[in-house]
């Protein structure tokens, strides 16, 4: 068997590391910006759905998070990611 490069497991662990600090700030920071944003719009007078309407509003809420964190949680996670790897080093 062949066994891989120190080369390549290093950026195979850098690289799971990236997407771990990505997947971080997304979750964190879209997933507390819409709930704080939900929270500032009360229930409607009318036609509001009740329990089963919360629960399904959280799995929209979810894959809104995720979508957001596919498109722009790089932009915050990869300076992030930066700093920690240069901590890291020295």
């Amino acid at each position: 068997m062949m066994s891989k490069s120190p080369e390549l497991s290093m950026s195979g662990e850098a690289s799971e590391m990236k997407e771990a600090f990505t997947d971080f700030v997304g979750q964190t920071l879209f997933g507390s910006m819409l709930s704080s944003m939900r929270k500032t719009v009360g229930k409607p007078a009318y036609m509001h759905g009740g329990r089963t309407e919360e629960v399904f509003q959280q799995q929209l809420d979810q894959h809104i998070v995720e979508d957001l964190t596919k498109s722009s949680a790089s932009s915050l996670a990869d300076p992030m990611f930066e700093l920690f790897n240069l901590q890291r080093r020295s």
